[in-house]
């Protein structure tokens, strides 16, 4: 399957959605798109619409899971400042010689790790 080239969507479970898409639109800047009131989901834009992330409600309980997103090298200090202004918690920005990038890793409010990562 080599013509795969990419992600375009991710599936967030979360516990309370009007909580995440604080956190997803305000701190990271994810513009909405789809409103799902039928299932409380929330379709979130990505950059220049490059991907989705949708924000899944749930009563059930999940997991934390990773999830990276790439970051340009010349925004990665401005992106870490922002969050910690915003009170989220970083570690990094660290280097990964094996894979040429650098790396800022940060919770959401569910728990879930983030990483933006800028490669070389």
């Amino acid at each position: 399957m080599s013509s795969i080239r990419g992600v375009y969507e991710i599936a967030v479970p979360v516990r309370e959605l009007a909580r995440a898409e604080s956190f997803y639109c305000n701190v990271l800047g994810f513009e909405p798109g789809l409103r799902d009131e039928r299932r409380n989901w929330l379709f979130l834009w990505v950059g220049d619409r490059e991907g989705m992330v949708v924000l899944q409600e749930s009563a059930e309980a999940f997991q934390p899971m990773h999830f990276a997103f790439r970051v340009r090298r010349e925004d990665l200090a401005a992106a870490t400042q922002a969050l910690r202004d915003h009170g989220v918690k970083t570690l990094g920005p660290m280097h990964h010689e094996w894979m040429g990038a650098d790396s800022l890793y940060f919770p959401d409010p569910d728990g879930h790790e983030l990483e933006l990562c800028a490669l070389d």
